[in-house]
Formats: C-alpha cells, sequence, structure tokens
C-alpha cells in the first residue's frame, strides 16, 4: 500500500507540474475542436463553434485531476476568426484557472490547389493557487502558512499550413518566462512548450466516409519531456450537415514508444447542430489495476453563421 501512495504522489506531482503550464491536453481538440490547441484553427467552418467539455482522470482514485473548458471561435470579416476558451483543473491540492482569447487571420496561396496558410495568436490568463486548507493540521510545516497563489500573464502564437487535405500546425504556447518571485528557486521559470500537430483526411470518391490519421507531438522547454499522440478517426457523412464519427488514440512518451502512456476508443454525432461525443483512455501504468480509465464527454452546438466567403475560411 505504501508504494501505491508513493506511485501515486509521484504521478500527480509530475501531472500539477504540466497543470501550471497550460490546460492540460488530453482528447478534447479530437473532438471536433482543434482550437483548443491552435489559435490558428479560430473562424475555420461555417459556423460559431461552442464546445462544453468535462474530463475525468484516473476514476476510482480520491482527488485525481478533473478538468472542465468551455470553447468558442468564429469568423470575422472575410479572412480572420476570434476565439475564447476558459477553464478550470483541480489536481489534488492544486487549483488552476485560465481563459485564452484568439485571432487568426487566413491567407490563400492557391486557391486552384486549395493551398492557405493561416497565422494566430492568443493572450493567455493561468492562475494557480496550492489549497492548504485541506493539508494535515497535526503535521504543521511553518513554511506554509497561507494558500499560496499565482497569475501568470502569457502569449502563444502559431502558424497552419493546409494543402488540400493535407494540414500541419506549430504553436508555441507560453512564451514570456514566468515571475519567481512568489515562489522558490526550484519552481520552473520557462513555462513554453512546443506543439506539432498534422494530418490528412481521406475521403471517399462522394465524400461520405473519411478516414482521418494525425499526430500531435508536444514538448516542454523547461525538462525536455515529450508526447506524442497517434490518432485515427472515420467519419460518415449524412445530410444536412449532419456526421457520425469514431477513433481511437495512442499516447506515449517520446522514449518509451512501446510503453504507452494510456489509450482508448471515442465517437461523436453531430445532428442539427447539436455535438455530443465521448472519450474513453484505459491508463497503461501500475495505475491501471486502482481505477477505471480516464473519461471525458464533449456537448456543444454550431450557431450563427459567421461572415465571409473566401476559401481560406472553410474546412476542406
Amino acid at each position: 500500500m505504501k508504494k501505491l501512495i508513493l506511485l501515486i504522489s509521484i504521478i500527480v506531482s509530475v501531472n500539477s507540474f504540466a497543470q501550471e503550464v497550460y490546460l492540460p491536453t488530453h482528447t478534447q481538440y479530437l473532438a471536433d475542436n482543434y482550437f483548443v490547441i491552435a489559435p490558428t484553427y479560430a473562424g475555420i467552418g461555417e459556423n460559431m463553434k461552442i464546445r462544453l467539455n468535462a474530463l475525468t482522470q484516473w476514476v476510482g482514485i480520491k482527488d485525481a485531476p478533473d478538468t472542465q473548458s468551455l470553447v468558442g471561435d468564429i469568423r470575422i470579416g472575410n479572412k480572420s476568426g476570434v476565439g475564447l476558451l476558459f477553464y478550470n483543473d483541480r489536481n489534488g491540492n492544486t487549483r488552476q484557472q485560465g481563459a485564452r482569447a484568439s485571432f487568426a487571420h487566413h491567407l490563400t496561396l492557391s486557391e486552384s490547389n486549395d493551398q492557405f496558410l493561416s497565422f494566430g495568436i492568443s493572450y493567455i490568463y493561468n492562475h494557480f493557487r496550492i489549497d492548504i486548507e485541506n493539508f494535515d493540521p497535526t503535521i504543521p510545516d511553518p513554511a506554509i502558512v497561507d494558500d499560496r497563489a499565482l497569475g501568470n500573464h502569457n502569449f502563444e502564437v502559431g502558424v497552419l499550413y493546409r494543402y488540400r487535405s493535407f494540414y500541419i500546425n506549430l504553436t508555441a504556447a507560453n512564451i514570456l518566462d514566468k515571475d519567481l518571485e512568489d515562489f522558490t528557486i526550484y519552481e520552473p521559470g520557462k513555462l513554453r512548450n512546443y506543439t506539432i500537430f498534422s494530418g490528412y483526411r481521406i475521403k471517399t470518391k462522394n465524400k461520405d466516409i473519411e478516414v482521418e490519421p494525425s499526430v500531435y507531438f508536444q514538448l516542454y522547454e523547461s525538462d525536455g519531456r515529450s508526447v506524442t499522440d497517434l490518432n485515427v478517426k472515420v467519419r460518415k457523412n449524412f445530410r444536412d450537415d449532419n456526421y457520425a464519427w469514431a477513433g481511437i488514440s495512442y499516447r506515449f512518451l517520446n522514449d518509451q514508444f512501446m510503453a504507452p502512456l494510456n489509450i482508448g476508443p471515442m465517437a461523436g454525432i453531430m445532428m442539427s447542430k447539436l455535438y455530443f461525443a465521448y472519450s474513453y483512455q484505459i491508463i497503461m501504468n501500475d495505475l491501471i489495476n486502482y481505477n477505471s480509465g480516464t473519461h471525458m464527454i464533449t456537448v456543444g452546438i454550431d450557431i450563427f453563421r459567421g461572415t465571409g466567403s473566401c476559401e481560406c475560411m472553410k474546412l476542406k
């Protein structure tokens, strides 16, 4: 039992560090919501897209990470888009709330070849707090006299290239260093992380079936950690922009390809502009015997057809 508690403490500590860096990324973006991971996607699509996401990790383990987010984006003008993201994240005795406001501009490189280039920028605010009300009062620590909290203002930039059914996006998030005055010298000052997201949509002749393999890579500058998601989705298109899809994701540390962090199926449906998706991930480490996995639900709606008719703003 002591080994289990130690293992959970280590994993939660690692996740707490990631928590302070940014909104924890799991498979939210695969629920037809790429704007979650890249400001460059703001405004791409016919409608204002709103998604509410609830993620619960390691169900069955007390004080396991729990995250909620609300995301929306819409096109403005003929070649631009804006978006907002709000999130709340709880992990043991740590709390994090934040917001992201994004702007993207889209350019047409070749209309005949459906070749487009997009640039995005976001302002990010994170508020990180460590609660002490749940600490054991019988084990006093003179260094802990009140809740510890820190607000961080930051930015992210990204570029997206699309060529017909192929896409690749590069994003640098939290590009400013953190102010360390409120914490000890052991706190990481560099919060930058870099992501690459790329995929290809394989369509049948009548376009009613699409297969989309994709890869998501994330690197943390502070300690060199990096993870990769390998994903594949199959989508069935119906009339009136309705569709259903199913897929699977495989996540691993880049130095441990054959030892995945988690793996799991996902599925979603869009009917009459209403969206619902569910994702389940099996934890592939020593915690597998103590929890029922990670569960995620996404609900949403597409409303308000956006202005602008440029091909660069349309999904291909």
